[in-house]
């Protein structure tokens, strides 16, 4: 299995057809940042995505995730 950076629904998209979950999904917070490739999913679906984006909502920072192409992590 696969170690993930944070955990993802890697079928949960918004309109535009990105991933998203919370930051607090994030095994380390500190390492999710804009530009950032990280393995995201869950340890028997990862994906290498680049983090696009934090956005503060009331309810917590909502991570924006692009599956890069053969995302397939190892």
């Amino acid at each position: 299995m696969a170690r993930v950076d944070i955990t993802a629904d890697l079928n949960s998209v918004d309109e535009n057809g990105i991933v998203w979950t919370f930051l607090d999904e994030a095994e380390d917070p500190s390492g999710i940042r804009p530009g950032e490739v990280v393995v995201a999913g869950s340890p028997l679906t990862p994906a290498a995505c680049q983090v696009i984006d934090l956005v503060e909502k009331p309810v917590g920072t909502v991570v924006l995730l692009r599956v890069l192409p053969g995302g397939t992590a190892p």
